[in-house]
């Protein structure tokens, strides 16, 4: 009898554990993307997306974009290094399927350390503001129709 109340104990303990896994998985999360930002006016950007091409897929970033628009009028795409080629391609999809105007384009580099005493280095940076086109809301509709078809959005 004894091996098995043991074993119901190690039960007990993996699961506390599990249960308490979550929020420092979001907490590491929310830290990770507050040392991202920028301390000034980044905070009150809430149409700004920072786009990773590592994070998510692209069009997780298209229908977040287009889910800002919707909700701002306008979105914020930013993105570092690697990534500005994704966000180049995301401005891109939405411009061409009639969603998006480009209202803004801005280009810099920034300096940034690998540990907080090595070197700078210049990484280069973009930012593409986007508007709604005039028929935005249509094809916002359309789309909505068509998902609850089943059919496919071309």
């Amino acid at each position: 009898g004894r091996k098995r109340k043991r074993k119901r104990k190690r039960k007990r303990e993996i699961l506390i554990r599990v249960s308490l896994w979550p929020p420092y998985i979001k907490m590491e999360g929310i830290t990770e993307g507050v040392n991202n930002l920028n301390m000034s006016s980044d905070f009150q950007k809430r149409n700004r997306i920072q786009v990773s091409n590592t994070k998510k897929p692209l069009f997780f970033y298209v229908n977040l974009s287009k889910r800002y628009m919707q909700q701002y009028n306008e979105v914020e795409l930013s993105a570092l290094g690697m990534a500005i080629a994704t966000v180049v391609t995301i401005a891109e999809i939405l411009k061409n399927n009639g969603f998006a105007v480009e209202k803004k384009i801005r280009t810099l580099t920034i300096d940034m350390r690998d540990e907080p005493q090595g070197r700078p280095i210049q990484k280069a940076k973009i930012e593409i503001v986007l508007g709604k086109t005039e028929n935005f809301d249509e094809l916002m509709a359309a789309e909505a129709e068509a998902r609850e078809l089943g059919g496919v959005v071309e």
